[in-house]
């Protein structure tokens, strides 16, 4: 029954247009009553994002089964790759509807608000994960935000390529530099993050590859 009103739906949208359909129109083709209809969508934007309230669930659920050994910032990337799956398991659903949400800017708004229930999930967890961190909750917004634009800039080129090519491997890419920048231990709350120095005391005009050979052996001492 839920299937068959967003096929409904959908196909009144391309058809009509999408201001132009009412659930009126949506029940009458699918063949059931508008109780049916408002017991699977709360809205008739509900239907154009049918899968997102599950996806929301299990991506949590997913972040919720992560244990303490697990980088934070890595496990937030693997949960960010259940959404782009949603997307990819239905390459022409997926770019209907990006067509659909381009023309109405009501959709774009409710889809906003889609990304930033993601967005929010995965800052919840990550400061969690951070709390005791210099700046944890800071890291955590900031990261949370960089995933979720890592995701939309992936998933965005592949919807504007009506859904070729390779979703997984552009997010791939974009995550790497995500992790590059966030992944990695940081200091607990009141202590400064550390570097270790070496000074190296060398003779005026000294040529640079003795310098250079005189810092190989202060590290290889450390």
């Amino acid at each position: 029954m839920r299937d068959a009103l967003v096929a409904a739906a959908f196909q009144l949208f391309l058809e009509r247009g999408y201001e132009q359909t009412t659930v009126d129109d949506i029940v009458a083709l699918a063949g059931v009553g508008r109780r049916s209809f408002f017991r699977y969508f709360p809205s008739k934007e509900d239907v154009v994002f049918p899968d997102h309230e599950r996806c929301l669930a299990e991506m949590t659920a997913f972040l919720a089964e992560s244990t303490d050994d697990q980088d934070p910032v890595r496990r937030v990337c693997d949960a960010v790759r259940i959404v782009l799956r949603m997307y990819t398991e239905n390459p022409t659903f997926s770019v209907q509807r990006y067509r659909l949400t381009k023309k109405v800017p009501g959709l774009r708004a409710y889809e906003l608000s889609v990304v930033w229930r993601y967005e929010r999930a995965f800052a919840d967890y990550l400061r969690g994960r951070l709390a005791g961190r210099q700046d944890g909750t800071l890291r955590a917004d900031v990261i949370a935000a960089a995933v979720a634009a890592a995701h939309n800039n992936a998933l965005r080129s592949w919807l504007r390529s009506d859904g070729q090519g390779d979703a997984s491997a552009a997010l791939d890419h974009a995550l790497g530099y995500v992790q590059s920048a966030f992944s990695g231990p940081s200091a607990p709350d009141g202590e400064e993050e550390t570097e270790d120095v070496v000074v190296v005391v060398s003779r005026r005009g000294a040529p640079l590859w003795r310098v250079v050979q005189e810092i190989e052996g202060a590290l290889e001492k450390e």
